[in-house]
């Protein structure tokens, strides 16, 4: 009896980390017959493909894109528009195209001038799951497993176009919700993008002193755990930052008036003052964890970059 797939074929734009891991849960639900691999590097593609995320390489975009029940574009933010335009011209009705960034009002005007007409078979999305590590070998059959998808659905999206990544998702095991698309980067302004250009701005402070060697000698876990997101794609967090740079000036300039009363707590050495600080952060960080956390049963230290 043969196997009854629900996806034909998907093609994946960049199979590293979030899009191998896509491939590769897919795949090991048994729900694609073919995986198609695009890139920029041949030898990462070969890679991919001798791990298993993918089963054939695309040698054009047409090649890419023809037959695909599925395409799931997985590259840093600021290619995508250029993808998608690549892609339109080989776009048919049955194929529905899909994005994996960290910000989405900048990926949907970028959608809108490259698909023009063809708008309404493009979902943008943004899977809640990462590692510091990046490439093919950083793939994790289990990485959306309990984690948030967030989907931000377009007026012209059919439920059915909808429905097809939406399940897609669901089989990697990720749980699906829907943001409009400003309201997601208003969000993920704050605590995710923020977070990573705070570690990565300490971290950079700390490299630049002229003691940094004996500072890096004993820094211990503290530093490790604040930090963790720095090892993150610089590539990747460069686009973010730029892609989303109004929602996170404005979390910028909040942060720096907290951090500024918390200066003036400290310079005047208000315990009452700094004590309270500390304890509404600590409560706040307890409840969400017992809220969130323990429901998506998150893998200590594979977490980042989302």
């Amino acid at each position: 009896m043969s196997q009854h797939y629900s996806l034909k074929k998907i093609s994946i734009f960049g199979v590293g980390l979030i899009g191998g891991s896509f491939a590769l849960a897919l795949k090991n639900k048994g729900v694609v017959a073919e995986v198609m691999g695009v890139g920029r590097r041949r030898e990462t593609l070969e890679r991919a493909k001798s791990l298993g995320l993918i089963d054939s390489i695309a040698e054009t975009i047409q090649d890419a894109v023809a037959g695909a029940d599925l395409v799931l574009i997985a590259a840093p933010v600021a290619q995508t528009g250029s993808l998608l335009a690549a892609i339109a011209p080989h776009l048919s009705l049955d194929t529905v195209v899909t994005d994996a960034g960290s910000t989405k009002s900048d990926v949907v005007l970028a959608a809108r001038h490259a698909l023009g007409s063809k708008i309404a078979q493009f979902v943008p999305a943004h899977p809640i799951a990462g590692r510091e590590q990046n490439g093919p070998e950083a793939a994790l059959s289990n990485l959306y497993v309990g984690k948030k998808v967030i989907l931000t659905p377009l007026q012209e999206n059919l439920p059915s176009t909808l429905a097809r990544v939406a399940n897609a998702w669901e089989q990697c095991g990720a749980l699906i919700h829907q943001l409009d698309a400003a309201e997601h980067d208003a969000v993920f302004a704050a605590v995710s993008h923020l977070p990573h250009l705070l570690a990565y701005a300490l971290v950079d402070d700390i490299a630049a002193r002229s003691n940094a060697e004996t500072l890096f000698q004993y820094a211990a876990s503290g530093f490790r755990d604040f930090t963790r997101i720095a090892g993150s794609s610089p590539e990747m967090w460069r686009d973010i930052a730029l892609a989303n740079r109004p929602a996170l000036l404005n979390e910028l300039d909040s942060y720096i008036a907290q951090v500024t009363h918390l200066r003036e707590v400290l310079a005047q050495q208000e315990a009452p003052g700094l004590e309270a600080i500390f304890a509404r952060a600590r409560d706040a960080r307890q409840s969400w964890i017992a809220a969130i956390e323990a429901a998506e049963q998150p893998r200590p230290h594979e977490q980042g970059g989302d």
